[in-house]
């Protein structure tokens, strides 16, 4: 008998345990590194997931370290879709070189592709190959860049005030300069592929390290992993959620635990 009571304590406290870090993952997806993107078009604010996209966080700034994103070019612009970077920059002699890469990174697709998300860019038809170049979206991607090359993975989110300088750029003309070069935003269409006719990050910059500093940040889950503890590419089991798992857990338990509906 005691023996019985022993194993179904043992097997509750396990449980309990799976629970209490399914939460503690769940409840801290919005914790945030803050970094502010420095354009010729004006700030742009952006709070990243360090906890649930961590490898692609450490990644992005690492190259902010590195100082590789200063003078870096927005190469790519499509008004209702995304504006692109990270990956040239101007040199001293006011050319276009490309930014020197470090090693890919693997995947981690646990947010959606909404508008106002800050995603990596990557080959096609490999799913790890992001290294520096990254974009945003400028409207809600979900339904494309979600589940397409193994989904897009999304590791921060833009501020409202950020989102108007991303909309005043995406309402430039752009230009077809050829190669990565196709949809430009330029000053004028006339002119060539300058420093003063291009929108130009001078710099990105680290403004606040504190994680817990974003809070009241809610970012929409991946459609692909909103009903699964982890996808079939092993790369992407970061934050989440089994809900029939869960359900199961708590029925087990018989507790009820408050569940915060995600934001649309």
């Amino acid at each position: 008998m005691l023996k019985h009571t022993l194993k179904q304590f043992i097997s509750k406290a396990t449980v309990m345990t799976t629970l209490l870090a399914i939460f503690t993952s769940f409840s801290n997806f919005a914790n945030a590194t803050i970094i502010q993107i420095q354009t010729s078009k004006g700030e742009i604010e952006v709070n990243l997931f360090d906890k649930t996209t961590p490898k692609t966080v450490d990644n992005f700034l690492g190259y902010i370290s590195d100082n590789a994103y200063d003078d870096t070019i927005v190469h790519r612009s499509i008004a209702g879709f995304i504006t692109q970077s990270g990956g040239y920059s101007f040199n001293a002699e006011d050319n276009l070189v490309e930014v020197t890469e470090k090693p890919t990174v693997i995947n981690e697709p646990v947010y959606s592709n909404v508008r106002g998300t800050i995603a990596m860019a990557k080959l096609g038809g490999d799913p790890n190959s992001a290294t520096s170049q990254w974009f945003i979206n400028l409207a809600d991607n979900s339904a494309n860049l979600d589940s397409q090359n193994g989904g897009f993975t999304v590791f921060g989110q833009v501020t409202e005030a950020g989102m108007v300088v991303m909309d005043s750029i995406a309402a430039m003309q752009t230009k077809n300069f050829g190669g990565a070069f196709t949809n430009t935003p330029v000053e004028s269409t006339s002119a060539n592929r300058t420093r003063e006719n291009s929108v130009v990050i001078s710099s990105i910059a680290i403004t606040d390290t504190n994680v817990e500093s974003a809070v009241t940040l809610e970012p929409e889950l991946n459609s692909r992993t909103k009903n699964t503890s982890q996808t079939t590419n092993s790369s992407t089991s970061t934050g989440t959620l089994d809900l029939p798992l869960l359900l199961i857990l708590i029925a087990l338990l018989k507790v009820k635990f408050p569940i915060r509906k995600q934001s649309k």
